[in-house]
């Protein structure tokens, strides 16, 4: 098998697959057009989740019987084309849980308390203005607050699992509500997305990005929320209209936000960059050593087991 990568990953995590061919860039990433001249005669495709996969690219991609993406999301990849030529999806949801969770539970931590908003004023001269004291440079507490997890699938689960640790209430609001025994583990109440928003003091956005959740979080939203309301998204950047939610900082139509994902990543909006009461990171959420050895594994295993016939052991998509 041609199996084609359109990253630079440690050849080394692939070993299981040494008896294919395996292709990969030299630098960081492929071309569009470099990827398309190599999948003419591939047969399995591994893109990132980062990797715009576009139905031009799959055309020629004669061959091409499975896609076995990096990341958990899939939003990079053409679903009915992929469906409508029998070319199997699959993805990598297991190691992203935990890192995730623990990067969206880091920057509640950090906005709350104005890690990097100080942070960033302490390395300006004369300490950016700063005064130490008793009643200055003052946060907010996690502990007793109410954290409101849109998306209590298995990443707002673990964090759930987090924030009952630091002392934290929690509300959810999903699709489909969750059986009482998972409600009663993390002593989670069900509430409408409108009651979330109104009552909570972190509101988190867990959820895969589908058409039907784009700008998720507009103005109107934003206005529902508490002032005093921070706003966590680690899920995907078209959740949230970043114009309205730059203009709600502004304003001060709630207290904060902290963001790993972008609208148009790698693109920034300048008028969120300048909100000191937000902090942000590059799209980190699942960026461990750890959690990247574990989703080669997971790749690894998803081919083998595509090959192998044993389809009940992928994690399929399409």
């Amino acid at each position: 098998m041609k199996i084609v990568f359109t990253t630079r990953l440690p050849e080394k995590a692939f070993d299981g697959l040494a008896l294919h061919t395996l292709v990969l860039p030299e630098t960081d990433c492929f071309t569009a057009d470099e990827l398309m001249s190599h999948l003419s005669d591939a047969d399995i495709l591994v893109p990132t989740y980062d990797y715009n996969i576009t139905e031009p690219m799959l055309q020629s991609a004669l061959r091409l019987q499975l896609i076995a993406n990096f990341g958990a999301g899939f939003n990079n990849i053409p679903i009915e084309w992929c469906r409508q030529h029998g070319v199997v999806v699959t993805n990598t949801p297991i190691p992203v849980i935990e890192p995730t969770a623990e990067q969206c539970f880091a920057l509640m931590h950090a906005v709350a308390h104005r890690v990097g908003e100080l942070d960033s004023r302490l390395r300006m001269p004369d300490y950016g203005g700063i005064r130490f004291g008793v009643m200055h440079n003052l946060g907010r507490s996690l502990f007793g607050m109410t954290l409101g997890i849109i998306g209590m699938g298995r990443i707002g689960q673990a964090l759930a699992r987090r924030a009952v640790a630091a002392g934290m209430k929690i509300v959810y609001h999903n699709r489909h509500r969750l059986s009482s025994e998972i409600e009663k583990r993390y002593d989670a109440h069900y509430v409408s997305f409108d009651e979330l928003l109104r009552i909570s003091d972190f509101v988190s956005l867990n959820l895969p990005y589908s058409p039907e959740v784009h700008h998720l979080i507009d103005s109107a939203e934003l206005q529902i929320m508490k002032p005093t309301a921070f706003l966590v998204n680690t899920a995907r950047g078209a959740h949230v209209n970043e114009q309205a939610l730059a203009h709600a900082l502004r304003n001060n139509e709630i207290a904060g936000a902290a963001m790993d994902v972008f609208e148009n990543e790698p693109h920034i909006s300048a008028d969120l960059l300048q909100c000191r009461n937000a902090v942000f990171s590059p799209h980190i959420g699942t960026g461990t050593i750890e959690g990247r050895i574990a989703t080669c594994d997971n790749i690894v295993e998803n081919i083998m087991a595509y090959l192998n016939g044993d389809f009940s052991r992928l994690n399929r998509v399409v």
